[in-house]
């Protein structure tokens, strides 16, 4: 990083020779390494107040001051410089400092400021460090406090240039703030003498200058390093690839945040090829990562388990499958830069009750061990405008800031994790852009400012689109029936999403990244019905006999019934399944038991169904048994 001299640096090089006053914002509370030779080493690490000082002086002037309105006018980089500043302002001392408010007429700091950029004697730049603290808030400012910006602004005005061996240099001014708008807008806005400068986060030259340069061997213990060092020396494609992972991860991380990383790889005793690792135990708290322990092996049985629960969607589970193989073997993403991506993205199409949360819900208890890790939001609920804040969080001042945003504060709390984005055609377009900036970067930045990483969650959208579609008159009609042929069904659902995202939506770009992933599931069909049905009833045999010592025998005819009703109702798919089971079977089954006062301990056989009349019933028998 030491090499390469960020954008700010150079902006601020163009700017400080034209415009008396530069406000400086974002990334102001970082350290920085100073980039070149002069009055301070090259690559020592400093606040910004302290930077601005040393850049300042290798330009040439001659009296730097500090303010900020806690302590007032000070510089503890230099002596000297105070004193030389208070003579020049007839400011009286107050040991090491010149206390004064920021607000006021006379006799206050800014009053101070515009004494000492009006002169022409000496060289001066004045740094107002934390400047968004002055006042209590831009937006509705009291006179005193109009009375202090005015006289910054008129200082922006009566700044002078001061000739000097070194040639010209104008009076400056530079004020420090978390964002612009900290300060009242008729400040800055249409103010032909004020620039604004903003420091972002390190870009990825400057990560890889940090990480790649003369500064690696200090991420590790000595005796760690020394010996690992020797293998990569021989196989530097390796060392670069561990090192390009990192600099990936990092992305939005500040130089304060990556050398917390490297006090914590040297702390953990981290050896170079498990360098990534440190970033969960930074972001989450945990050292165990769920896709460095996972049974390899259970993946190879997956797709067993997986019919167990899903009937008839063999492509699909195999479809999903082959993007969870891609995570946990590493090649997620390996043809792009972009290494903090969700772990996988899945987009479930198809007719409703055909598996598609199922699928979602048997891969969390796959992946994580537990159904719970499949955090499911239902975006009907996100239909409004605001809705991205209850996804993300209110922003300072609104109702709802202290709770958080709905999504992240989930990913905060289980950043191991499936999210599963119900029929997502119902959200929003404004959602899109939260969803477009989670796919890409994988990363979001709540209400409350805090960031939260998606890179080690699986994706999931679902949706019905293109099941139905509108014909001329605006009338919904079939796109895909279940007499056609999977293939047919799977062609017809997907052009019909492109043409959502593309035409109606035009929104392309969340198409391109969720790729090929779409997963189109087909309808439940007889043969996959009877397969559903058979399931069902086990289950509930199954559960009778453990939870209440109940035998249930199910005759021929009673099972016959069951399964024309079946599929008579296949419209809903599984879930029709379901309410077959549940109307024809559970409910009458629960009358008959309390009505005959059955509690346990019985051999109970169904002769037979009454399908037609409600409420339905069963003709049972049963016995005793020991």
């Amino acid at each position: 990083m030491a090499d390469h001299i960020a954008k700010w640096h150079r902006e601020l090089g163009i700017f400080c020779r034209i415009k008396p006053l530069i406000i400086v914002e974002g990334n102001v509370l970082d350290v920085y390494q100073y980039p070149t030779e002069g009055s301070i080493s090259k690559g020592s690490i400093l606040r910004l107040p302290e930077y601005l000082h040393y850049y300042f002086t290798d330009l040439g002037y001659q009296t730097i001051a500090f303010y900020d309105s806690m302590q007032g006018f000070y510089n503890s980089c230099e002596e000297g410089h105070i004193e030389v500043f208070a003579k020049m302002t007839d400011a009286r001392m107050d040991g090491r400092y010149i206390r004064c408010d920021f607000k006021g007429k006379t006799n206050s700091a800014t009053s101070i400021v515009r004494t000492a950029v009006s002169q022409n004697r000496v060289p001066t730049a004045i740094i107002m460090n934390l400047a968004s603290r002055y006042i209590t808030s831009p937006d509705n400012v009291d006179q005193a406090e109009v009375d202090s910006f005015t006289n910054l602004l008129l200082a922006s005005l009566e700044g002078k240039d001061v000739k000097t061996e070194a040639g010209t240099l104008k009076n400056i001014m530079v004020m420090i703030v978390n964002k612009v708008n900290d300060v009242p807008a008729w400040f800055y806005l249409d103010n032909p003498n004020v620039k604004t400068v903003s420091i972002s986060t390190p870009s990825k030259d400057e990560r890889e200058a940090l990480i790649k340069g003369e500064n690696f061997q200090s991420f590790f213990a000595a005796d760690i390093y020394d010996e690992d060092i020797k293998y990569y020396e021989q196989h530097p494609d390796e060392l670069e690839k561990v090192q390009d992972k990192f600099v990936g991860l990092t992305d939005g991380f500040s130089f304060t945040e990556i050398n917390g990383l490297r006090r914590l790889c040297k702390n953990e005793k981290t050896h170079i090829r498990q360098m990534s690792s440190v970033i969960d135990l930074y972001r989450y708290g945990v050292k165990d990562n769920p896709w460095d322990t996972l049974n390899v092996n259970e993946l190879k049985t997956a797709k067993e388990d997986f019919q167990k629960r899903v009937k008839g969607q063999d492509f699909a589970i195999v479809k999903t499958l082959d993007v969870i193989k891609r995570a946990v073997t590493g090649m997620s993403g390996l043809q792009g830069s972009a290494h903090g991506k969700p772990k996988g993205i899945l987009f479930f199409a198809g007719p409703t009750g055909t598996g598609k949360t199922e699928t979602a819900k048997t891969l969390a208890e796959k992946l994580f061990g537990d159904e719970s890790c499949c955090i499911r939001f239902d975006m009907s609920e996100y239909s409004q405008g605001h809705s991205d804040q209850k996804l993300l969080g209110a922003p300072p001042g609104y109702v709802g800031y202290e709770a958080g945003g709905q999504l992240t504060n989930a990913v905060k709390n289980n950043p191991f994790s499936i999210l599963l984005f119900d029929e997502i055609e119902k959200a929003h377009p404004s959602i899109f852009d939260k969803f477009l900036q989670i796919l890409e970067d994988g990363r979001m930045t709540d209400g409350q400012g805090n960031t939260v990483y998606f890179s080690e969650c699986i994706i999931i959208f679902t949706s019905n689109l293109g099941i139905y579609t509108r014909n001329e008159m605006g009338t919904r009609e079939p796109n895909v029936t279940p007499d056609m042929e999977y293939p047919e069904v799977q062609k017809k659902v997907r052009r019909a999403i492109e043409d959502y995202f593309k035409l109606e939506l035009g929104r392309p770009e969340i198409l391109n990244r969720i790729g090929e992933n779409i997963v189109v599931f087909d309808f439940i069909r007889p043969e996959v019905a009877e397969l559903i049905l058979k399931s069902q009833i086990e289950k509930i045999v199954k559960n009778l006999e453990a939870e209440k010592r109940i035998r249930l025998v199910i005759s021929d005819t009673a099972y016959g019934k069951l399964m024309t009703k079946t599929l008579d109702n296949l419209s809903n798919g599984g879930r029709g399944v379901g309410n077959i089971v549940e109307s024809l079977l559970i409910n009458p089954l629960s009358r008959y038991l309390f009505d005959e006062e059955i509690k346990s301990d019985v051999k109970l056989t169904i002769n037979d169904i009454d399908a037609e009349n409600a409420p339905f019933a069963l003709e049972c028998s049963y016995e005793a048994i020991g």
